[in-house]
């Protein structure tokens, strides 16, 4: 039987042997900058945190990031909406990241200077103004986190077919995809570029997905109770805005991740 290494017994987090053999193997394989990627609930934040905290215990400066406090504001997204398509004014696909903010950041932080970060406020849906953001110092490591990193764009051909409901009756001409498809062949790479690693957290499939990011909306409504968070079919109809491209990361990122560690349903680690 393959074992499983269980998250801790205090909450979601990892367990300490993994955070350790993550760190190591970030460190071991040199670069500054290191990335997670995984679905959504999958648990990058929480063991991009874990290692951070980990890399500070050892005496290092160290620093996590998540692609997703570079999602475009409300105000621009509801541009492009205008623009382009609708369903550009819901945040996470291919083509609702300010890349170019990303890249910039990254090299700051790799260069040693002193960062401003930006952070997003979820429940509110919009970033954060400059004035808030974290000052970060010079660091030795960056964890980097998000759901697609360094996931390759799909050919003209698989685009053809919706593949969820919302695809069906809100893309049935397919411009939306054919758009974020498009974004994230001629965008992303750069930012990739500046990944020196990169870790998957590999679910059993995309299945889970709603459930776990179901259960990611709760931990945010319990952490700031009172503000406004999704109902589950919110969730439901949400999720199906990654779906195209989970999975294709799903797909893609095995044979493109330097280490991938196999998810049970329950987020356990093989």
């Amino acid at each position: 039987m393959t074992p499983h290494l269980h998250p801790a017994a205090t909450g979601n987090a990892f367990a300490s042997a993994l955070v350790v053999r993550a760190l190591d193997q970030a460190l071991h394989h040199g670069g500054r900058v290191h990335a997670i990627a995984g679905m959504q609930g999958s648990g990058k934040s929480t063991l991009a945190g874990q290692m951070v905290g980990l890399a500070r215990q050892r005496g290092l400066r160290a620093v996590a990031l998540s692609i997703d406090d570079f999602y475009l504001g409300r105000r621009e997204r509801h541009r492009l909406a205008r623009a382009v398509h609708p369903l550009l004014a819901m945040r996470g696909p291919p083509g609702t990241h300010d890349v170019a903010l990303a890249c910039e950041v990254l090299d700051a932080l790799r260069a040693g200077g002193c960062v401003r970060v930006p952070r997003f406020d979820k429940l509110a849906d919009t970033r954060l103004p400059p004035s808030r953001w974290t000052r970060v110092e010079a660091v030795d490591l960056v964890v980097f986190e998000g759901w697609f990193l360094k996931t390759p764009a799909q050919s003209p051909d698989e685009l053809r077919e919706p593949i969820n409901p919302l695809e069906r009756d809100e893309d049935a001409d397919g411009h939306w995809r054919r758009h974020c498809n498009a974004a994230l062949a001629r965008d992303y790479p750069a930012l990739w570029a500046r990944l020196d690693s990169l870790l998957l957290l590999r679910a059993p499939g995309f299945d889970v997905v709603p459930g776990w990011r179901w259960q990611q909306e709760q931990g945010l409504l319990a952490a700031r109770p009172g503000r406004t968070a999704m109902t589950r079919a919110q969730v439901d109809r949400f999720v199906q805005l990654f779906e195209r491209v989970s999975r294709q990361a799903l797909r893609a990122l095995p044979d493109i991740a330097q280490w991938s560690w196999q998810q049970d349903a329950q987020r356990r680690v093989r």
